[in-house]
């Protein structure tokens, strides 16, 4: 059974001034597995993208990464945290495809004395943020949208039932809450905060899509992607330092040869398509510009050419016409020539 320890609690008064703005919805579409056993972080580390060590030995408490097949293609995407105890790490992960992620961990277990168990029957996943962080343009990139916690470390903890990490790609995206099953978090929680639900107008998936940040199977279909257009790289969760890994070679050449002509980027309609392109296919005058991956109200999600969208900037998505943008929070050494600044 998983361990939370006790610790700090959120300093409602330096968050009253952002309260109202503050939005918790449930997680039901993640779930989390428990790894454990002394050679767990050996066994994880030849299998992620990202390096266990930023763990081990800094103050985070959460790491993004990748899981790869052996030709370097993703296959699940992943936030891995650390507990009080060293040979335990929990894993996040679609629940779509946690059966499929524990099969392909006890695959490679082999004999090594490592328990692999689900954890949903005990906890639940969170997500909190601002509604400030939903971005429909580039030019609210100049907000500070991270939530005002009292926080060193990527890491609170609150009592024994609650677990809360920043999430470790970008600020945008608020926290993660572990929770047990009976807290009710509205409550414990000492910020006031707004319940959101999938139906809501601000809810977490129009934030991703927003931000151009893909999660689960729907935004990167297993075995069907790789990790610089997933934009792992981008987000932290690929480390090019590290021993090898399952899918090393093609991610490490890909990046040593600087390029990456496609990307997962946010797109804005007017209004919501109601007819989408042949097997999301996205064409301009015949020419494959990119592949839909969802679209939640009237923000999308789309593995695009960079290069080519962000010429072009507005096109054609099944029935409606769609805006594309380049997020605030990709790295500023992209060639400013082509890919800096404009006005939307």
């Amino acid at each position: 059974m998983l361990k939370l320890s006790k610790s700090l609690n959120i300093n409602a008064r330096r968050c009253s001034n952002i309260a109202s703005r503050i939005i918790l919805e449930p997680l039901k579409n993640r779930g989390l597995l428990q790894v454990k056993g002394n050679e767990t972080k050996e066994f994880l580390q030849g299998l992620i993208t990202n390096d266990l060590a930023h763990l081990s030995e800094g103050t985070s408490g959460s790491m993004y990464t990748l899981f790869l097949n052996t030709k370097g293609r993703v296959l699940f995407d992943a936030v891995v945290y650390k507990t009080d105890n060293s040979d335990v790490y929990l894993i996040e992960c679609d629940t779509k495809i946690e059966e499929q992620l524990m099969k392909h961990l006890r695959m490679y277990r082999v004999r090594k004395k490592i328990d692999i168990v689900s954890l949903n029957n005990e906890y639940k996943m969170h997500v909190l943020f601002k509604s400030d962080s939903i971005r429909k343009t580039r030019e609210q990139s100049e907000y500070n949208t991270e939530l005002d916690l009292p926080l060193k470390s990527t890491l609170i903890k609150k009592g024994n039932d609650i677990l809360i990490f920043k999430d470790p790609r970008i600020t945008d995206l608020g926290c993660r809450i572990i929770s047990k099953l009976d807290v009710k978090l509205e409550k414990d929680l000492s910020v006031s905060t707004q319940i959101s639900s999938p139906n809501c107008s601000e809810n977490y998936k129009v934030l991703r899509y927003s931000l151009g940040v893909g999660e689960g199977v729907e935004d990167l279909p297993v075995g069907n992607c790789f990790p610089l257009e997933s934009n792992c790289d981008y987000l932290h969760g690929i480390s090019f330092h590290k021993g090898c890994y399952l899918g090393q070679e093609l991610t490490a050449r890909t990046h040593h040869t600087g390029v990456t002509r496609k990307r997962l980027m946010p797109l804005l309609f007017e209004r919501a398509p109601s007819l989408l392109p042949n097997e999301n296919t996205i064409k301009i005058n015949k020419i494959n510009l990119g592949k839909l991956r969802g679209i939640e109200q009237n923000l999308g999600l789309a593995l695009l050419k960079i290069e080519t969208a962000l010429e072009i900037r507005e096109f054609k998505v099944g029935d409606e016409l769609a805006k594309v943008w380049r997020p605030h929070w990709w790295p500023l050494e992209l060639p400013k020539e082509k890919f800096g600044a404009q006005k939307t």
